[in-house]
């Protein structure tokens, strides 16, 4: 029973997520921020919803969980389409993931079109260079199907807004959302690993993944990598 709530309730919060990030783009493509703040700001009010559910399921035992393991199959948290949307519509984006959404009712379609859209990053990008911003034409007309890759002026424009955020006043309070974002789905991602590390340890996952070390791996990637580099540039 708490095996099943936590995820469920998971999938609520992450359909709220997924709605309110749609929402919050659609603002930055248009240059209209402030309503995107609260957008954002819902986001991660209910991205901490998600972080507290690891503190329930971790009270889940070995002993608990092997008498529902046989149950599970080959189930995995891959099998949340709607968490792999919201990976995508951040920017994390790997098309191999698609595949495993083919059975799953057209979500291997809506993950095929995302892919192929500006994500939230993309749109905050373009929009610094819209306001005048120097950054460079390969940042703004990249293919979005491919991973995101460190770029120097995004970088920069980005310096420029934290040295003086009096004149860039609400592109500063962007940034420092989307670093939230950022910040959050780690933390969501950290409590995932050490759940599974309480309760399997370092076991295989039901997925096949290795589980704990692919956690691991997972914890490296970075949506917004400048909003995090730019901490140091400056």
């Amino acid at each position: 029973m708490l095996f099943i709530i936590v995820h469920q309730a998971s999938e609520l919060w992450l359909k709220l997520c997924l709605h309110e990030l749609t929402a919050a783009r659609a603002c930055i493509e248009a240059d209209d921020l402030r309503p995107a703040f609260k957008m954002l700001a819902r986001v991660a009010r209910a991205q901490q919803q998600l972080i507290q559910s690891w503190d329930v399921l971790s009270t889940m035992t070995p002993h608990d969980y092997s008498a529902i393991r046989p149950y599970l199959g080959a189930s995995s948290g891959f099998q949340s389409a709607q968490y792999r949307m919201m990976e995508f519509m951040l920017g994390g984006r790997d098309g191999q993931h698609i595949r495993l959404h083919k059975d799953n009712a057209g979500w291997a379609g809506d993950l095929e079109a995302e892919c192929g859209r500006a994500s939230l990053y993309d749109a905050a990008i373009r929009l610094l260079a819209k306001r005048g911003l120097a950054v460079d034409e390969a940042a703004t007309t990249r293919d979005p199907t491919t991973s995101y890759v460190h770029n120097s002026s995004v970088e920069a424009a980005w310096a420029a807004i934290y040295r003086d955020p009096q004149d860039h006043w609400d592109l500063y309070e962007l940034a420092e959302k989307l670093v939230d974002l950022e910040y959050h789905f780690q933390r969501w991602r950290f409590g995932h690993l050490k759940t599974v590390e309480r309760i399997i340890g370092f076991k295989r996952g039901t997925g096949g993944t290795p589980g704990v070390p692919y956690l691991e791996g997972v914890l490296k990637q970075a949506f917004f990598p400048e909003l995090l580099s730019v901490r140091t540039a400056i």
